[in-house]
Protein backbone atom coordinates (compact mmCIF):
# COMPACT_ATOMS: atom_id res chain seq x y z
CA UNK A 1 0.00 0.00 0.00
CA UNK A 2 1.50 3.45 -1.33
CA UNK A 3 -0.37 6.95 0.39
CA UNK A 4 0.24 9.86 -1.99
CA UNK A 5 -0.14 13.45 -0.22
CA UNK A 6 0.17 16.41 -2.40
CA UNK A 7 1.39 19.81 -1.71
CA UNK A 8 2.00 23.03 -3.01
CA UNK A 9 -0.66 23.82 -4.82
CA UNK A 10 -2.27 27.70 -4.83
CA UNK A 11 -2.52 31.01 -6.91
CA UNK A 12 -0.36 32.30 -8.95
CA UNK A 13 -0.35 34.57 -11.76
CA UNK A 14 -0.33 34.02 -15.85
CA UNK A 15 3.36 33.12 -16.62
CA UNK A 16 4.42 32.04 -13.03
CA UNK A 17 5.47 29.07 -11.58
CA UNK A 18 4.71 26.47 -8.93
CA UNK A 19 6.36 23.21 -7.76
CA UNK A 20 4.28 20.45 -6.57
CA UNK A 21 5.29 17.68 -4.18
CA UNK A 22 3.67 14.15 -3.89
CA UNK A 23 4.92 12.93 -0.47
CA UNK A 24 5.13 8.80 -0.63
CA UNK A 25 4.80 6.63 2.58
CA UNK A 26 5.88 3.37 2.22
CA UNK A 27 9.04 1.22 1.11
CA UNK A 28 7.76 0.45 -2.46
CA UNK A 29 7.23 4.07 -3.88
CA UNK A 30 10.23 3.76 -5.44
CA UNK A 31 8.98 1.07 -7.74
CA UNK A 32 6.38 2.80 -9.24
CA UNK A 33 5.85 4.89 -11.52
CA UNK A 34 4.58 8.38 -10.78
CA UNK A 35 1.97 10.30 -12.57
CA UNK A 36 0.74 13.59 -12.30
CA UNK A 37 -2.83 13.90 -13.71
CA UNK A 38 -5.22 17.01 -13.40
CA UNK A 39 -9.16 17.93 -13.34
CA UNK A 40 -10.22 21.50 -14.64
CA UNK A 41 -13.75 22.73 -13.31
CA UNK A 42 -15.96 20.59 -14.92
CA UNK A 43 -14.10 18.49 -16.74
CA UNK A 44 -12.73 15.31 -16.90
CA UNK A 45 -9.65 14.08 -15.34
CA UNK A 46 -6.98 13.97 -17.67
CA UNK A 47 -2.90 13.02 -17.64
CA UNK A 48 -0.38 15.44 -17.20
CA UNK A 49 2.57 13.70 -17.16
CA UNK A 50 4.59 10.50 -15.79
CA UNK A 51 8.10 9.23 -15.02
CA UNK A 52 9.43 5.74 -15.09
CA UNK A 53 10.91 4.34 -11.00
CA UNK A 54 14.19 4.70 -12.29
CA UNK A 55 13.67 8.30 -13.46
CA UNK A 56 15.11 7.06 -17.11
CA UNK A 57 11.98 7.71 -18.80
CA UNK A 58 9.55 10.69 -19.13
CA UNK A 59 6.10 11.59 -20.82
CA UNK A 60 3.84 14.39 -21.49
CA UNK A 61 0.66 15.82 -22.57
CA UNK A 62 1.40 17.95 -25.43
CA UNK A 63 -0.21 20.67 -23.93
CA UNK A 64 2.46 20.87 -20.80
CA UNK A 65 5.56 20.07 -23.11
CA UNK A 66 8.49 22.20 -22.55
CA UNK A 67 6.57 23.81 -19.87
CA UNK A 68 6.08 21.13 -16.84
CA UNK A 69 8.81 19.14 -15.97
CA UNK A 70 8.24 16.06 -13.38
CA UNK A 71 11.29 14.26 -11.07
CA UNK A 72 11.53 12.37 -8.07
CA UNK A 73 13.62 11.73 -5.54
CA UNK A 74 13.58 7.92 -4.33
CA UNK A 75 15.50 8.85 -1.78
CA UNK A 76 13.09 11.22 0.11
CA UNK A 77 10.35 9.12 -1.36
CA UNK A 78 9.37 12.15 -2.89
CA UNK A 79 7.97 13.40 -6.39
CA UNK A 80 7.80 16.81 -7.90
CA UNK A 81 6.02 18.81 -10.92
CA UNK A 82 7.60 21.75 -11.93
CA UNK A 83 5.20 23.94 -13.37
CA UNK A 84 6.41 27.13 -15.37
CA UNK A 85 4.94 29.51 -17.86
CA UNK A 86 1.55 28.88 -16.34
CA UNK A 87 -1.52 29.77 -18.09
CA UNK A 88 -5.58 30.04 -17.16
CA UNK A 89 -6.27 26.90 -18.56
CA UNK A 90 -3.61 24.88 -16.30
CA UNK A 91 -5.94 25.75 -13.53
CA UNK A 92 -7.17 22.68 -12.20
CA UNK A 93 -6.85 20.09 -9.02
CA UNK A 94 -3.63 18.19 -9.67
CA UNK A 95 -3.41 14.74 -8.50
CA UNK A 96 -0.13 12.33 -8.81
CA UNK A 97 -0.75 8.70 -8.39
CA UNK A 98 1.42 5.15 -8.82
CA UNK A 99 1.28 2.62 -11.56
CA UNK A 100 2.66 -1.01 -10.28
CA UNK A 101 2.96 -1.35 -14.03
CA UNK A 102 6.69 -1.65 -14.80
CA UNK A 103 8.00 0.99 -17.06
CA UNK A 104 4.36 2.30 -17.93
CA UNK A 105 4.48 6.02 -18.68
CA UNK A 106 1.39 6.15 -20.26
CA UNK A 107 -2.04 8.12 -19.64
CA UNK A 108 -4.37 5.39 -19.06
CA UNK A 109 -6.20 6.14 -15.33
CA UNK A 110 -7.35 2.94 -14.84
CA UNK A 111 -3.36 1.75 -15.02
CA UNK A 112 -2.53 3.72 -11.74
CA UNK A 113 -3.63 2.09 -8.36
CA UNK A 114 -3.29 4.71 -5.61
CA UNK A 115 -3.98 8.18 -5.69
CA UNK A 116 -3.50 11.57 -3.45
CA UNK A 117 -6.01 13.86 -2.55
CA UNK A 118 -5.09 16.35 -4.39
CA UNK A 119 -4.22 19.96 -4.46
CA UNK A 120 -5.46 23.16 -5.99
CA UNK A 121 -3.84 24.94 -8.67
CA UNK A 122 -5.30 28.30 -9.81
CA UNK A 123 -4.13 30.77 -12.34
CA UNK A 124 -4.99 33.81 -12.71
CA UNK A 125 -4.76 35.59 -16.07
Amino acid sequence: QVQLVESGGGLVQAGGSLRLSCAASGRTFSYYTMGWFRQGPGKEREFVGAITASADKTSYTESVKGRFTISRDNAQNTGYLQMNSLKAEDTAVYYCATSRILGYIGNNLTAYTYWGQGTQVTVSS
